[in-house]
C-alpha cells in the first residue's frame, strides 16, 4: 500500500499557524513558481477598507516560501531554508481578494551547486501581488538562504 504525501500547500497550512489564520489558498506550487490567494475578509481590512499591509506581506512571504519549499524540499536533510531580508513596495490601493505570484529568481540547480561547494547560497524570490482586475498592488523581493545543517 502506498502512502499519499501531502501537497506543499497542505503541509504549510498544517504547520504554519499564520497561513491558517489568514486562510491563504495555495493555487499552484511548482519548483519555479507559486500562486497563493488571500480572501477578502473585513477582519483583515485597514483604514481604507483594503487588506492590511501586514496581511499582504504575509501573503507575499508565504508565496515565496512555497516556491522555496518546492524547489529545495529535497535538500532539507542537509540545509534549512531561511528568509534573509525582504523589501516590499505598495504601488496601488488593494481592495478585494488578492493573488500573490512568487517566482524563483535563480535556477535551483545553481543554488544547489553552491551548497554542494560548501557555501551558504542566497537567492531572490520575486513576488507580485495583484487585485482581481490584474493590477499589481505590491511587489516584494525576498532573499532566501539554504543554511547548511551543522
Amino acid at each position: 500500500m502506498s502512502e499519499t504525501l501531502p501537497s506543499i500547500g497542505e503541509f504549510l497550512t498544517a504547520t504554519v499557524p499564520m497561513v491558517r489564520t489568514l486562510r491563504l489558498e495555495y493555487r499552484e506550487t511548482t519548483a519555479e513558481r507559486a500562486v497563493l490567494a488571500l480572501p477578502d475578509d473585513p477582519d483583515y481590512h485597514n483604514h481604507v477598507a483594503g487588506p492590511h499591509a501586514g496581511a499582504m506581506f504575509t501573503l507575499a512571504e508565504s508565496a515565496s516560501g512555497a516556491v522555496v519549499a518546492a524547489a529545495f524540499g529535497d535538500q532539507l536533510g542537509r540545509a534549512v531554508p531561511l528568509p534573509v531580508r525582504a523589501e516590499i513596495g505598495w504601488t496601488k490601493l488593494a481592495r478585494g481578494p488578492l493573488t500573490a505570484t512568487a517566482v524563483l529568481g535563480r535556477p535551483a540547480a545553481d543554488v544547489v551547486a553552491e551548497l554542494d561547494a560548501g557555501t551558504r547560497p542566497e537567492f531572490p524570490v520575486e513576488v507580485s501581488v495583484q487585485r482581481a482586475d490584474g493590477a499589481e498592488t505590491s511587489h516584494m523581493t525576498i532573499v532566501w538562504t539554504l543554511r547548511p545543517n551543522s
